[in-house]
């Protein structure tokens, strides 16, 4: 597994919480739409309700940048 993955994977328990609140605070998981129209519309409304949120979980993540030569 590649080192990015691996710290990504320490950070999942964020990753879930911030598509936890998209979900039911924002209510952005609805799948009954009847055009592509409404589902933009409700996806923007509940992603531009989610900036308003006071506290919003936060990943610092800075990608390591190796110098390092692989044979192939």
């Amino acid at each position: 597994m590649e080192l990015k993955d691996k710290i990504l994977l320490r950070k999942r328990s964020i990753i879930e919480t911030i598509n936890d609140e998209l979900k039911n605070m924002c209510q952005i998981e609805h799948s009954r739409h009847r055009s592509v129209a409404n589902f933009l519309s409700n996806l923007l409304a509940g992603l531009a309700a989610y900036s308003f949120f006071p506290k919003k979980p936060a990943i610092k993540y800075d990608p390591v940048q190796t110098n390092q030569l692989s044979l192939i």
